[in-house]
This record gives C-alpha cells, sequence and structure tokens, in this order.
C-alpha cells in the first residue's frame, strides 16, 4: 500500500496531494533557509499563528455574502491578509518600541492566536459552521481535499519557488553580513520583509496541508538537516529544498495510506526522522563523523605523549598508549622501543623541543598561538627558520632514519 502511494498509484487525488506536498516542502525548506540564516527562525511562528483569524474571518464573510465558506481560495486569501497584519505590527513594534524581537512576536503570536479561537468558538455556534471543518488548518488535512485545492497549493508552491530563486542574492547577502549588504545598497528593510512575505506566502500555502502549528516545523527542520552536510549556502538552500519535498512527499503518501493519520504531523514526523538520520550519519558534522574525528584525535595524543615518554627514557604506563604504540609497531612488548620507535621518538623530542622555544620567543607569537602538542613545526614555520631555532637551541638539523 506504502509502496503504490509513492509510485502515485493510488488514484489522481493522492498522487496531486503529494506533488503538491512535495512542492510545498521545497519552498519550505529553501525559504526557511535565510530565516535560519538570518537567525529568525521565531518570527516564522508569529505568522504562522497570525493566519488563524484571517481563516474565521474569511469564513463568516463568504457565509454572509451567500457563497461556500469552505471555499479554500477565499480562506488562504484572508490567511494571507491576516498574516500580513501580523508582519507588520511585528515589524512596527520592533522598529518603532524598544521591545525586543522576541517579545514582539510573543505578543502578536498570542494576540493573534487568541483572537482566532474566539472565531473559530463563535463559527462553531452558526448553523454554516459546524459543518465547516476549519480546526483541519490547525493541524493539516489532506483527506477532504479537492483536485482544485491541490492545485492551488502545488501552483502556489512553485510560484513561492521562482521568487526564491529571483532573490536568493541578496537574502543570502542579508542573512550572512547585512552591514556589508548595506554598503552595496541594498536595503536591508526590504529584503528581511521580502523574506518574510515569503514565510507568510508558504505558511498560507501549507494551511491546508500541514496547518498553522506545524508548518513552522516546515520551515526550520530541512534546513537545519541540510546543515549537517554543507557549509555553502547555495547548497544549504537546494539541500533543504529537497529534505522538505522529501518529507512533504512520504509524509502524503503515508497519509494516503492510513487516512485516519493527521496529515500534517505525519510530514513532520518524517522530516524529523531525516533530521536524525542527519545528525547521525553527516561526515562533516554529525554525531558519527565527530565521534571518529574524536577517536582519532586521542590516538594521536597516545601516541605523541608515548612517544616523548620513550625519548626521555620513561616508562609507558598507560594501557592504550602501549597498545598503540605495539600496533604501530614503535615499541616492543617489554616496552622497549624498536629502531623505528626510536627514530620517531627522537623526532616527537626534537620538535617539542623547537616548539618550546618558538613559544619562549615574542618574534614568533603568531606561531605560538597554533601550538596545540600535536601539529608538526614544519607546517607552520619556514626551513631557515627552523633552522634558526635549532641554532638556538644547539639541536641536531634533522633526525637520520
Amino acid at each position: 500500500m506504502l509502496w503504490d502511494a509513492l509510485l502515485l498509484k493510488l488514484g489522481y487525488n493522492a498522487a496531486l496531494v503529494a506533488i503538491g506536498a512535495a512542492l510545498l516542502g521545497f519552498a519550505a525548506g529553501a525559504t526557511g533557509t535565510f530565516l535560519f540564516l538570518r537567525k529568525r527562525a521565531l518570527v516564522s511562528d508569529a505568522v504562522s499563528h497570525a493566519t488563524l483569524p484571517g481563516v474565521g474571518l474569511a469564513f463568516i464573510v463568504m457565509v454572509a455574502l451567500g457563497g461556500d465558506g469552505r471555499n479554500l481560495a477565499g480562506l488562504l486569501l484572508g490567511s494571507a491578509l491576516s498574516a500580513g497584519a501580523g508582519l507588520w505590527a511585528l515589524s512596527w513594534l520592533t522598529r518603532h518600541t524598544r521591545l525586543a524581537e522576541d517579545a514582539a512576536i510573543g505578543a502578536v503570536l498570542s494576540v493573534f492566536f487568541g483572537f482566532g479561537v474566539v472565531l473559530l468558538t463563535v463559527i462553531q455556534t452558526m448553523t454554516a459552521g459546524r459543518q465547516a471543518g476549519l480546526e483541519s488548518f490547525l493541524l493539516g488535512s489532506t483527506a477532504g481535499m479537492l483536485r482544485v485545492d491541490a492545485l492551488v497549493i502545488a501552483i502556489s508552491g512553485a510560484l513561492v519557488l521562482v521568487a526564491v530563486v529571483i532573490l536568493r542574492r541578496p537574502m543570502t547577502m542579508v542573512a550572512f553580513d547585512p552591514e556589508f549588504a548595506a554598503t552595496q545598497g541594498i536595503s536591508v528593510h526590504r529584503v528581511d520583509m521580502a523574506t518574510m512575505g515569503l514565510v507568510m506566502a508558504v505558511t498560507v500555502i501549507g494551511l491546508k496541508v500541514v496547518g498553522l502549528i506545524l508548518i513552522v516545523a516546515m520551515l526550520i527542520i530541512p534546513p537545519v538537516t541540510a546543515r549537517f552536510w554543507s557549509d555553502r549556502s547555495g547548497r544549504v538552500v537546494l539541500l533543504a529544498g529537497a529534505f522538505g519535498a522529501l518529507s512533504g512527499y512520504v509524509g502524503a503518501a503515508i497519509s494516503a495510506t492510513t487516512p485516519a493519520l493527521p496529515t500534517g504531523p505525519i510530514i513532520v514526523l518524517v522530516a524529523f526522522g531525516f533530521f536524525v538520520l542527519s545528525m547521525l550519519v553527516a561526515p562533516g558534522r554529525g554525531v558519527l563523523a565527530a565521534t571518529v574525528r574524536h577517536l582519532r584525535y586521542q590516538r594521536r595524543v597516545h601516541l605523541r605523549q608515548g612517544l616523548l615518554a620513550l625519548a626521555q627514557g620513561q616508562p609507558v604506563y598507560e594501557n592504550l598508549t602501549r597498545r598503540l604504540l605495539r600496533r604501530a609497531g614503535l615499541m616492543r612488548a617489554d616496552g622497549v622501543p624498536t629502531d623505528r620507535g626510536r627514530v620517531r621518538a627522537a623526532r616527537a623530542l626534537l620538535d617539542e623541543t623547537r616548539w618550546q622555544a618558538v613559544r619562549a620567543d615574542p618574534a614568533h607569537e603568531g606561531a605560538a598561538s597554533l601550538y596545540d602538542g600535536l601539529r608538526d613545526i614544519e607546517t607552520v614555520l619556514t626551513r631557515d627558520q627552523i633552522e634558526e631555532i635549532d641554532r638556538r637551541i644547539g639541536g641536531p638539523k634533522e633526525v637520520r632514519t
């Protein structure tokens, strides 16, 4: 059943929902990357919660005008206007008052969401409101999604992606260095507002699929996941979009096979699964890679200390150090260094003596700051500088093998 859903074999509507969720996930991941890099992730929370009053007001207005209060286009338009009002309120509070941004976010989030809950309660007392199903906008639901609804979500997500591609350069510059961007003639405030506008668009589009409470996760989790895999902003944007698209696609497929499960939470859980997997196995920043680096560093420290002990004629007591020295062929089982071990030990002692001379010389302050007990001095100083240090310490110019 799940395999059929992944291959888009569960019907036209299910396939359209999966594709729409994938486009939404890509747009959310790519857009959220700039929020993540700008360190303004909580802004998306305020924008998402600010959409709820718009949904309620749009339903009331459409019913009052004799229309279908559940029309998705009308509900999304209302949520967009409400989110725009919340975004304007947040911008005004941060620019014209002494409130910090986090305090302004808390104020906007709580007031708008509270107003939205009141409106939903009022709608439940209306004759038309009892079958409205507006609670699906909280956690997302695709069970009652029509073909036109899925098309609206898919097309809107594609348009957001086009806007991200057009604005990626100024948004990247502002995210990393707003002062430099300003010197290049870029209006930081306008770029920030454009970014917030894209966030608002993704939030509004994702209301039906993920819901206003969980859309924040789709804006933040994919960029954080992508950050484990790359240090380059362009790649992080693409990877975040890819992780978001996979999360939306797989989550929608799982939801299609089990209609009783809510769509939004499933998509978010899939995104979290990618996050955990990346945190564990990513080659640069993953937990396993960090563990391997730590073990390698520990091995180098033990070998270095063991070689220094051998060079000074001291016994090696640490079991791990003895085991590493024997495994490297530098020491026999009885603790006596091999011929190769004597050469390596003499080199280590000479290197350490050179480093001590460098650290005591103010003229080599820059080089001394690189000392970590493991770095070879040849990677820091030139041959002439090393020869000068050897003359000063009276040591040999080289250690022969």
